[in-house]
């Protein structure tokens, strides 16, 4: 299975992410996600992740955690493993249109609709994007393991350290 990171640079109030506009045919085309990409043959991830930083933010990040792994099964796309981090310090500025699969822009916490009626509708996430981000967002869990199922763009199952969890976002 393909290897990714994502990583959500975090300042304390608000996350760096990376709204996926430039690439008309990109599976996540129109969401906004973390900044990650595909793992080298010879990279570990928190390699990988140091290196897809830099690339897509113009950042060097030199403070991280390694949140949780997510695996990716999907009828339309190429199966994943998803190693997830948060980085909370770095060097230099962001370039805010550097990537060429769209334009950074650090958002609020509070402004990301993790549950209906709260949030900015216009921020556009994938379903299970939404149920690790609130894992990230609370930190009761150091470490966790998720698998999100996909048939398209429809999440059809999901399971946290290997129980399934609710999908509907409440």
């Amino acid at each position: 299975m393909k290897q990714t990171t994502l990583c959500y640079i975090d300042d304390g109030e608000r996350y760096l992410m990376l709204h996926r506009v430039k690439k008309a045919h990109d599976a996540s085309h129109g969401k906004w996600i973390g900044v990650g990409g595909k793992c080298e043959a010879d990279e570990s991830p928190d390699e990988c992740m140091l290196r897809e930083v830099k690339e897509e933010t113009g950042l060097t990040v030199t403070r991280w955690r390694y949140r949780g792994i997510v695996t990716f099964i999907s009828d339309t796309w190429d199966n994943e493993y998803m190693h997830l981090f948060t980085a909370t310090e770095w060097e230099g500025e962001p370039d805010m249109d550097i990537d060429d699969e769209g334009t950074l822009a650090w958002t609020r916490k509070t402004d990301l609709p993790l549950a209906d009626g709260i949030g900015d509708p216009t921020i556009n996430l994938w379903e299970g994007d939404k149920l690790f981000l609130r894992l990230l967002l609370d930190d009761e869990q150091p470490f966790f393991s998720m698998k999100l199922d996909y048939q398209n763009d429809i999440m059809t199952a999901a399971k946290l350290d290997g129980l399934p969890i609710n999908t509907h976002t409440p």
